[in-house]
C-alpha cells in the first residue's frame, strides 16, 4: 500500500550563487558559439546594468522557478541589492515562495513520476506534481488559509498586489515562520515592491475567495490590476533608466515592458527600457508573447536594442549562471538601494491627505 510519506522524501535544495563563483566558467564562454556566447553576453549586461547607478532593475518571474530549486537565488538578488522591483506570476510568490516561508518544502519525485503514470494515485494521496517535483496539497490548503487570514486583519478596500505582498511580507517578520530564504520576506526587508498582475491565479485566490466569501456582501479586501499597473508605471517615470531581467514570458514580461507605453498614454515622455535580458525556451514562431524576441520590443517603443540579449536556454541551467556572475563581480556593492515601497507608499498617503 502507497503511503505519502514514501514520496515526500527528499526535499529540492535551493541553489546558492554566494557558494560558487562562476565568473571563470562564463567568461570561458565568450569564446564559444550560440547559446554559450549569448549567455556570457546576457551576465555581462547584467552587470553593466548594476554598475549603471541610474538604471532601476525589474526581475520578472515565470514558470514554476521556486519549487525548482531558484528561490534562494531571488531572495539573493534582493537581499544584495541587485533587483529594484519584481513583477511575477502568483504562483512563484505565493505558491512556492510564501509556501516555503510558512515551513513547507518541494519534494524531488522519482524518475517514474515524470511519465505521469501515476498521477491518479497521486490525487488519492493528495500530492501534486510539478514535473519532476511533488507538493503536499494539505500544505498548500494551510497556505491559502494564511492567505485568508491576512486578508481579514487588512482594512477592507481595494489593494494592489504590490501592497497585499507587503503585508504578506508583513506577517513574515511578525511571525517568524520563515523556513528559510524568502523573495515575500527580503522584499519586504528592503522595501523592495512585487507585482503579481494576475494574483488570484494561485492560492492567493483561493484564500480571498474564502475571504470574500465569508462576508457575503459587507466591505472586504479586494485587488485592483489597474492600480498594479498604475504604481509599476508612476516607478518607470520617476526612475528614468530601467532595465528588465526576464525569466521565462508571459504576464510578467508584457506587464514589465508596457510601463513605457503606460508612462507615454499619461503624458510622460520616457526612455524605452536601456537593458534587456530574456531567458527563455519558447519559439519566436508559434506566436505567443514568451517567445517574441526583445528586438520585436522595440517596434513597440518598449526595449532598446543596443543593450538586449535572448538567451534560449532553461531557466534553471542559465540562471544560476548569469545571476552568479553578476554577484561575484560585485558591481552591486557600490549601487545605491531604491527602496521603492516607501516611494509607492507616500504616495498613497499624500494623495489621502489630499
Amino acid at each position: 500500500m502507497s503511503r505519502r510519506e514514501d514520496y515526500l522524501r527528499e526535499t529540492i535544495e535551493h541553489f546558492d550563487i554566494t557558494a560558487h563563483d562562476v565568473v571563470p566558467l562564463v567568461q570561458a564562454m565568450r569564446h564559444m558559439a550560440f547559446s554559450a556566447r549569448d549567455l556570457h553576453r546576457a551576465a555581462e549586461i547584467y552587470d553593466r546594468m548594476l554598475r549603471d547607478d541610474g538604471c532601476g532593475i525589474i526581475l520578472c518571474l515565470a514558470g514554476s522557478l521556486v519549487s525548482a530549486g531558484m528561490g534562494r537565488v531571488f531572495a539573493d538578488l534582493i537581499r544584495f541589492n541587485m533587483v529594484d522591483a519584481v513583477v511575477s506570476t502568483g504562483a512563484n510568490i505565493v505558491d512556492q515562495d510564501f509556501f516555503e516561508a510558512l515551513g513547507f518544502r518541494h519534494y524531488v519525485a522519482a524518475q517514474r513520476l515524470k511519465s505521469g503514470i501515476e498521477d491518479e494515485l497521486l490525487r488519492e494521496l493528495r500530492i501534486d506534481r510539478i514535473y519532476d517535483t511533488l507538493i503536499d496539497e494539505d500544505q498548500l490548503r494551510v497556505c491559502d488559509d494564511t492567505v485568508r487570514k491576512i486578508a481579514d486583519r487588512m482594512e477592507p478596500r481595494p489593494y494592489s498586489s504590490r501592497e497585499f505582498l507587503e503585508e504578506m511580507g508583513r506577517y513574515l517578520a511578525e511571525t517568524g515562520t520563515t523556513g528559510g530564504s524568502s523573495t515575500v520576506l527580503e522584499a519586504y526587508r528592503a522595501e523592495v515592491p512585487i507585482f503579481c498582475p494576475a494574483f488570484s491565479d494561485c492560492s492567493a485566490g483561493f484564500g480571498l475567495v474564502a475571504h470574500q466569501a465569508a462576508r457575503a456582501g459587507v466591505p472586504m479586501v479586494t485587488i485592483d490590476s489597474a492600480r498594479d499597473f498604475h504604481e509599476l508605471t508612476r516607478l518607470k517615470i520617476a526612475s528614468g533608466d530601467t532595465g528588465l531581467l526576464m525569466i521565462g514570458g508571459g504576464v510578467p514580461k508584457n506587464f514589465a515592458q508596457d510601463a513605457v507605453v503606460a508612462a507615454e498614454i499619461l503624458g510622460h515622455r520616457v526612455a524605452m527600457h536601456k537593458y534587456a535580458i530574456q531567458v527563455t525556451v519558447a519559439d519566436v514562431r508559434d506566436g505567443a508573447l514568451s517567445g517574441s524576441t526583445l528586438r520585436e520590443a522595440t517596434s513597440w517603443g518598449k526595449v532598446d536594442t543596443a543593450m538586449e540579449q535572448m538567451v534560449y536556454s532553461e531557466a534553471t541551467i542559465a540562471v544560476p549562471l548569469i545571476a552568479g556572475y553578476a554577484y561575484h563581480r560585485r558591481g552591486w556593492e557600490n549601487r545605491r538601494p531604491r527602496r521603492w515601497n516607501r516611494v509607492l507608499n507616500a504616495g498613497l498617503k499624500s494623495a489621502a491627505s489630499g
